[in-house]
């Protein structure tokens, strides 16, 4: 009886591949010391995949592998991975990497009647030993078995493969073709690896998309959700976009959107950084405009713009801007904003999702611009579209990317509402709308919402000018707000009738002039009267005064002499004249 001890508390070790995104879901990698299979239809990627996990191991991480091909030779294998940027034959001067061609002939094995793995495990352990591999990668395993019908010595054989790779303490990639409901064409390799992959490129309406899925991982947690992933100029990528959550911070920093008076809209700072804005509204509307002063007001504080469009070219884009005074092309050559222009059907959903990550990823933008999402219609149902956004949405939040959609609405739908259902998801949202009246068409622009800020509630007018759009202060007359034509003649009624009321000021002023003028001169003229009287009555007054004088000299002068003829002549007793 064997006792076995194990570790209380010890992790599995994992070999990080390097791939992009890969060690995410996967918690670190592949089991370190283990044999994992990878298995998928041709095309799937299974020798990439393979591939990459050598080569990134081999130059990130100092661990060197061995590739044995069944299939392939080395010189193939150099070509069709020199596409994705690696050089192979470096790596093999290096003894980095060591590549093994191993021609397995099935009409030769039956013609012997015997066949057993004694001369790979020498061929393969030389291979290792002479560069100190410390990955190996099998491709592809059905070669290997093809000459064995026997079913009990394919699986002793499997488990002897296996048994043996776990011996060496090399982490093993066994690459092997899917069956016919099965993973495997045989039905056993699953069985006896610890851990199993699945790769998977399906056509759905005509539009491929490669998936991974992890059916299996022995003593370790992983996701076990479908995940897009992308074979492109860099290698494999992965996209773990069911892993996403709401654990991303919430900047209280705002960004411009290049407009001032949609800044003042918005609290006077524009929006939060990090958070993602829709603009809708039907076509012709300037979507598409507002989307362009975004960029260039990103691009002008020293930022990049990551900018996907999927009804224009870039040139396209570039000259109509210019029709309103925006001038993309100098940022486009300073490297700041960068396009990605293609149609919808280009791809399925889920290999735009990876595609716009691999764009994120590889530029590290500050505001990234999708115009329009409806498009994104052609390449999936509705569920689909709002399921890719919603991953998009969250990927951007948990990088802090300032994010800005553009909605077509129809005019059948209702103004306040989106065709994906997106709206809740928004932190701001801005519609733009046609106001009809007088036989014309014109353009408004309000905030119906915006999370965290202050905003207005007005319906502000839009006018294209050379100068990009601006937005006039809401104007309102008798019958509402007015735009336009109405606007303009109503601004001339109210000009007209102002000029009106300052003439009938100016002349109701004159008349008080006047009035108040021939007032003081009548006030004037009745002072010197009045003046004139009051020195008449002075003079009356003192000519009264001298008359009053005079008559009482002159009493006084009768009063002697009446004394005097009393007194016979004389004067009167007690006078100088007389003796006592």
């Amino acid at each position: 009886m064997t006792t076995v001890q194990v570790e209380r508390g010890a992790a599995l070790a994992k070999a990080a591949t390097g791939i992009r995104g890969f060690d995410q879901i996967t918690g670190g990698g592949l089991p370190r010391g283990r044999p994992t299979l990878i298995c998928g239809g041709p095309g799937s990627g299974k020798t990439m995949f393979g591939m990459e996990f050598l080569i990134r191991g081999a130059t990130e991480r100092g661990e060197p592998g061995v590739f044995v091909s069944f299939e392939e030779t080395p010189l193939d294998l150099a070509k069709n991975v020199a596409s994705l940027g690696f050089d192979v034959g470096a790596l093999i001067d290096e003894k980095k990497i060591a590549i093994d061609h191993v021609r397995v002939e099935r009409s030769e094995i039956e013609e012997t009647g015997e066949y057993d793995l004694e001369g790979l495990f020498v061929r393969l352990g030389y291979a290792i030993d002479s560069i100190g591999a410390k990955r190996v990668v099998l491709d592809t395993i059905e070669a290997l078995f093809a000459a064995l019908p026997n079913e009990g010595i394919l699986r002793s054989e499997l488990r002897r493969l296996f048994f043996w790779l776990k011996e060496r303490g090399v982490t093993a990639v066994v690459t092997g073709e899917r069956g016919d409901g099965t993973l495997t064409r045989r039905g056993l390799e699953e069985y006896v690896s610890d851990c199993v992959i699945v790769l998977d490129q399906r056509v759905h309406d005509q539009l491929a998309t490669r998936r991974m899925r992890i059916v299996k991982y022995r003593g370790s947690a992983h996701g076990t959700n479908e995940y897009p992933f992308l074979i492109h100029e860099s290698g494999f990528s992965v996209l773990p976009s069911t892993a996403l959550g709401l654990a991303h911070a919430a900047p209280a920093d705002r960004v411009s959107t290049g407009i001032p008076h949609l800044d003042a809209m918005l609290g006077g700072e524009g929006v939060y950084r990090g958070s993602s804005v829709l603009v809708s509204g039907t076509a012709g509307s300037g979507k598409s405009s507002i989307a362009a002063h975004v960029a260039a007001a990103c691009c002008a504080r020293g930022e990049k713009c990551l900018y996907f469009a999927f009804e224009e070219s870039q040139a396209q884009i570039l000259r109509n801007m210019r029709s309103i005074g925006i001038d993309l092309a100098p940022w486009v050559d300073k490297g700041l904003l960068v396009f990605h222009a293609a149609r919808p059907s280009l791809f399925g959903l889920e290999m735009h999702l990876a595609v716009m990550h691999q764009h994120v990823e590889d530029f590290a933008p500050s505001i990234v611009i999708v115009d329009p999402v409806t498009n994104l219609f052609a390449a999936g149902t509705e569920t689909d579209v709002h399921s890719m956004l919603v991953r998009l949405i969250d990927f951007k939040k948990a990088r802090g990317i300032t994010a800005f959609f553009t909605s077509l609405t129809s005019g059948g739908e209702s103004l306040e509402q989106t065709a994906l259902g997106l709206s809740s998801l928004m932190d701001t949202w801005l519609l733009l709308r046609f106001i009809e009246g007088d036989g014309e068409r014109n353009r408004g622009l309000q905030v119906l919402k915006s999370r965290g800020t202050a905003h207005s509630n007005q319906i502000r007018e839009v006018v294209m000018s050379d100068h990009g759009i601006q937005l006039l202060a809401a104007y309102t007359g008798p019958s509402g707000v007015l735009t336009g034509t109405a606007r303009l003649v109503q601004e001339s009624r109210e000009q007209i009738a102002s000029v009106a009321r300052r003439e009938d000021v100016e002349r109701r002023r004159r008349e008080l002039t006047r009035k108040r003028e021939l007032l003081a001169a009548q006030l004037a003229a009745m002072r010197g009267e009045l003046d004139a009287v009051e020195q008449d009555e002075r003079r009356v007054g003192l000519a009264e005064q001298q008359r009053e004088a005079q008559v009482s000299v002159d009493r006084q002068s009768v009063e002697r002499m009446r004394h005097g003829e009393a007194n016979g002549g004389r004067p009167a007793s007690g006078t100088n004249g007389g003796a006592p």
